[in-house]
């Protein structure tokens, strides 16, 4: 073999090694996005979340929204957070209706149980001139939340919310 060869030869197994090595070392490396833990993401969400339930009750919504949407980009599978920041879009008035409505509805897709966005979603409803669909979701509170149920029925009968804000369906604190 002539003597060139040879030396391309490891020439080449030396460039594989090499980049075999830099994939290697490379491929537990951890990125920079994934500094926080799971558990700390979650925490973060939580707090977030509370802080902008308390807005809420303070009727600071916009700064409650803000809040919210923060509590979602860490954690988006928060029921609650869908249905607070779904009351928070509401009470700002009809120009937020649409987006309110979207995050009633992925509140109940995420957790089909969440009686409070049922009600508050009804409300919605009723403001939307959607009598029809409030009464759907009156017959699933009449099954499932007697007492969410009577706030929603009295808006219907009303044809408006009860002032100043009542918070029957605002989740609470988690």
């Amino acid at each position: 073999m002539h003597l060139s060869t040879v030396y391309f030869r490891r020439f080449f197994i030396f460039l594989f090694s090499l980049h075999l090595a830099a994939f290697a070392f490379g491929a537990g490396s951890p990125s920079k996005k994934s500094t926080v833990s799971a558990a700390d993401r979650e925490k973060e969400a939580i707090e977030l979340y509370n802080s902008g339930t308390q807005l809420l009750f303070e009727s600071n919504y916009e700064a409650a929204e803000k809040a919210l949407k923060k509590a979602l980009k860490k954690n988006k599978k928060l029921a609650e957070a869908h249905n607070n920041l779904a009351f928070a879009l509401r009470k700002q008035g009809a120009k937020q209706f649409k987006q309110a409505l979207k995050h009633y509805n992925t509140a109940i897709e995420i957790d089909s149980e969440i009686a409070e966005a049922r009600m508050y979603r009804g409300v919605l409803y009723v403001a939307m001139g959607e009598e029809a669909l409030a009464k759907n979701d009156l017959k699933w509170l009449q099954s499932n939340s007697q007492k969410l149920a009577v706030e929603l029925e009295w808006v219907i009968e009303n044809g408006k919310e009860k002032e100043p804000a009542q918070f029957f369906g605002v989740s609470q604190r988690i």
